[in-house]
């Protein structure tokens, strides 16, 4: 059985591999993104073209153009229905013909794993100055292991459904001095996730990475503690799970007790 690794390079920007295939998440690249700046870590340093891109919503801070233009590679763009026309747009036809639409439910096939589509509590549109909509997603990647990958999530109900997992990759915190309730996850709710979703491994992210211009005085504690407070939390909550608090540019490596496909 082979093994699985995640590199988390800021915010919600991750390489997984898993059995020979290479997804990145909500790719953000750069060292600036309008009004935030990344306070920490280095900009990523991609390995190589991924197979897969997963893109969980349009929110510019996951839905980067300019970062979309710098991956390598003809990877698959994996976005939520709706989006391939603004790919289209703001990408170029050869980009648009690589991607893949899907709604919560829906899976597709890239090399050897499986990505499933599921719901993500959390506002699908562009921004109050776009009139782009669609749905957020987040993601369930199945191959030698079962990876959840949330975006942007508040709490749901059907969270309970989406377990056994091998790995959660789950927001805790986000990039400014405040959380809009019901469509984020704080450290203690992050927590609560991983209880219902009673995944093996997990890691914290969507925190510590990016900040307003001008505002790094202001609620530093949202900006570093959120990572190691859900660590505190999960071992009231989901004390059976490790959670691993990675530094952005740093890797978790493991060998999945059970292959997923054997899940119960």
């Amino acid at each position: 059985m082979g093994e699985t690794s995640v590199t988390w390079w800021g915010h919600s920007t991750m390489w997984l591999a898993d059995a020979g295939t290479t997804v990145l998440t909500d790719p953000v690249l750069t060292n600036r993104l309008a009004h935030l700046r990344r306070m920490a870590g280095p900009a990523p340093r991609l390995p190589g073209p991924p197979d897969a891109v997963l893109l969980s919503h349009l929110h510019a801070d996951h839905f980067h153009l300019t970062s979309l233009r710098m991956v390598p590679g003809h990877p698959t763009l994996v976005v939520p229905r709706g989006s391939a026309a603004f790919i289209a747009k703001g990408l170029g036809r050869a980009a648009a013909e690589r991607v893949v639409e899907l709604s919560p439910g829906d899976e597709t096939k890239v090399g050897n794993v499986t990505i499933r589509a599921v719901k993500a509590a959390h506002p699908g549109d562009r921004g109050p100055w776009s009139n782009l909509r669609s749905v957020a997603l987040g993601f369930v990647v199945e191959g030698t292991s079962k990876t959840w990958y949330a975006g942007d999530t508040g709490l749901f109900d059907e969270m309970s459904a989406l377990g056994p997992l091998d790995l959660a990759l789950i927001p805790v915190g986000g990039w400014g001095p405040t959380l809009h309730a019901h469509e984020h996850l704080d450290p203690e709710q992050a927590a609560e996730a991983l209880r219902r979703v009673r995944a093996t491994h997990a890691v914290p992210v969507h925190y510590g990475s990016f900040w307003p211009v001008g505002l790094g005085r202001v609620r530093q504690h949202m900006f570093g503690d959120p990572g190691p407070a859900f660590a505190r939390f999960a071992a009231e909550k989901a004390p059976d799970a490790q959670v691993r608090v990675l530094r952005q540019g740093e890797t978790l490596t493991f060998r999945p007790a059970t292959p997923a496909g054997d899940a119960a």
